[in-house]
């Protein structure tokens, strides 16, 4: 059956999250398809930052123990928020640090090799940064990544075949670092069945949940999931450069952390002074510095529009308006080149839509000309995402209308096809 706008504008109205919309800072003759990368900006986000920052200016060093959201507990308090998120007792999560600091202090803490089992296992898709990471920690343990970073091949380029990573799983193998969902190809993988493998075989695995925190729902604690991090500045809204998050399984604690830090320590000790540590009985125990408050401020306030939108609900809409965009690329444009890139099931399908052509750092362009905003990743992927709480049905409709007129036009054929310094 022909898709058309009425149906869009028809499932607008019955739309149960459309609400959220007036939320967020929407600009104006512009659709923002890219908050898989960074989220937009809410106007309870924008209200806990000038809070914050009142606390700083009315209260001085008091704003650590007064004021509105006392610093000095912060990240424990964003961590209880964000929990449920990603299915964990509250203090089994902080927040604290960057996606890839808080990786090196999990892999510092948990990677101990001993005997045969040395080696890491990771996959050749995963994100760059967290496979400098374990690069990193490596060479810091006497070992070459060569022989000691073990990568799963994908079959294709675009997915990871689970079958695949278990077989990988051998006695070799001290730790596993794989992500939730594929940053290019939007997969998810199936982290129930991982962690069973992984922990029948005695290896401890953790999760970089960076395209997956706040676009799906997760269960670390009852999957048996060791550890996680992850960003909040892309499908949780908490800004650029918003400070990451990290979850580690209680059965876990008291395990000294890998990278100490005073933050870490119990709140009632960190101001004794003493040099012998005492680490918190908590996820918050592998803190390293002093959080950067005005980085967390605006967490909070995105926290809340999750906490009312309730985060099943956002995964329903997230599967329905990214089918909704899918079955309309097939409509228009499946003529010109472009091929889906991402699963197609819904239990394997992130939050966004990966749509790949030869041409496609040029069309990104295009599209930016025209008031679209995507996002690309090399070689050829123009990477969709409609965010539950602020994109709309009709956007999407326009969004492949423009998309279909540039390509008919030939209006990318003026660019160079290449991405820019930010991609």
């Amino acid at each position: 059956m022909l898709l058309t706008l009425e149906d869009a504008q028809l499932m607008d109205k019955k739309d149960s999250l459309h609400r959220f919309r007036d939320e967020f800072y929407l600009k104006p003759n512009s659709i923002y398809m890219d908050g898989n990368s960074l989220g937009l900006l809410s106007k309870r986000a924008e209200r806990t930052l000038l809070e914050s920052l009142n606390d700083w200016k009315e209260h001085g060093i008091d704003g650590w123990t007064t004021g509105r959201h006392p610093w000095f507990f912060l990240s424990e308090k964003l961590g209880e928020m964000l929990a449920p998120l990603v299915g964990a007792q509250a203090n089994e999560v902080i927040v604290t640090g960057s996606t890839t600091v808080n990786l090196h202090q999990l892999v510092a803490t948990f990677y101990k090799p001993e005997g045969t089992r040395t080696k890491i296992l990771a996959d050749e898709l995963t994100f760059p940064s967290d496979i400098y990471a374990l690069q990193s920690q490596l060479r810091i343990h006497g070992f070459d990544p060569e022989t000691h970073l073990v990568r799963v091949k994908s079959r294709d380029g675009r997915f990871l075949e689970e079958e695949d990573i278990i077989n990988a799983m051998t006695d070799e193998i001290a730790l596993i670092i794989l992500p939730t969902v594929l940053y290019r190809s939007g997969q998810i993988l199936d982290m129930k069945r991982l962690t069973a493998e992984a922990n029948q075989r005695g290896i401890l695995i953790g999760f970089d949940g960076c395209h997956s925190i706040g676009a799906i729902p997760h269960s670390f604690s009852e999957w048996g999931v060791d550890f996680a991090y992850w960003c909040n500045y892309k499908h949780l809204n908490g800004g650029p450069g918003s400070v990451g998050g990290l979850f580690v399984n209680s059965k876990h604690f008291g395990t000294a952390p890998g990278l100490a830090g005073w933050f870490g320590s119990k709140k009632e000790k960190q101001f004794d002074m003493e040099h012998a540590l005492t680490p918190a009985d908590s996820a918050g125990a592998y803190q390293i510095g002093t959080p950067h408050v005005l980085s967390l401020a605006p967490l909070l306030g995105a926290l809340e529009i999750f906490t009312d939108a309730g985060i099943e609900n956002i995964r329903v809409k997230s599967l329905k308006i990214n089918q909704f965009l899918m079955d309309l690329l097939e409509q228009e444009v499946a003529n010109m080149g472009f091929m889906i890139g991402n699963p197609v099931e819904d239990f394997r399908r992130g939050g966004h839509v990966s749509l790949e052509h030869k041409e496609a750092a040029r069309i990104c362009k295009a599209l930016k000309e025209n008031g679209i905003i995507p996002d690309f990743r090399a070689p050829n992927i123009i990477r969709l995402a409609p965010v539950a709480l602020y994109t709309s049905y009709t956007e999407v409709w326009e969004v492949v209308q423009i998309l279909k007129k540039i390509m008919t036009e030939k209006q990318y054929e003026k660019f160079k096809n290449e991405r820019e310094v930010v991609a």
